[in-house]
């Protein structure tokens, strides 16, 4: 599957189960919403291992500019990944029923030096999303701009957040945030 862009996808978005979507579904959405085309698939670590390699090996040269990789438990597929790519990989841990997602976020950001994996927090494909827009935003003027108007649009919430809760608090303007 790829995003309805029409260009060719520049992130991968793949996940070791279908199931790993809901939590995933989150950097899709961020991507599209910089307009940046990507292609989502299953590509299992432990069920797909020749796939996940050559999913891996491929990418660069299929255009990818980089890689987020969910995945629960174990949650080898982000480290294995990053060790046969060029291409800076993203690793979200997915949260499982037991452990919460610790086991996912440790599996995936203790990586031997020389095999980096960017790991965003449990669950937090969106950040992943948003941080592949930043990534590719480095080389791309237009993306650059659209990441700094983002960033004054949550600026603004956070600000007008505490206007509110200044109003509901007396003697909250003495704080002399945001007068």
């Amino acid at each position: 599957m790829t995003s309805p862009a029409s260009a060719a996808p520049v992130v991968g978005i793949v996940m070791g189960s279908d199931s790993d979507w809901p939590v995933m579904e989150a950097a899709a959405k961020a991507l599209d919403e910089f307009e940046i085309p990507y292609e989502v698939d299953v590509v299992s670590a432990h069920r797909m291992p020749r796939e996940m390699i050559a999913y891996g090996e491929n990418a660069a040269g299929r255009g990818l500019k980089a890689v987020i990789a969910g995945a629960g438990g174990a949650a080898h597929l982000p480290g294995m990944l990053a060790s046969v790519t060029p291409l800076p990989v993203i690793g979200v841990p997915v949260p499982l029923k037991y452990l919460d997602g610790m086991d996912s976020l440790l599996s995936i950001v203790q990586m031997p030096a020389g095999v980096p994996v960017a790991t965003v927090s449990v669950a937090g494909a969106r950040n992943a999303g948003l941080l592949a827009a930043r990534i590719l935003a480095a080389h791309d003027s237009e993306l650059q701009a659209r990441m700094v108007e983002f960033q004054k649009e949550l600026n603004d919430q956070a600000t007008e957040k505490g206007k509110r809760l200044r109003t509901k608090v007396r003697g909250a303007d003495s704080f002399g945030f945001g007068k």
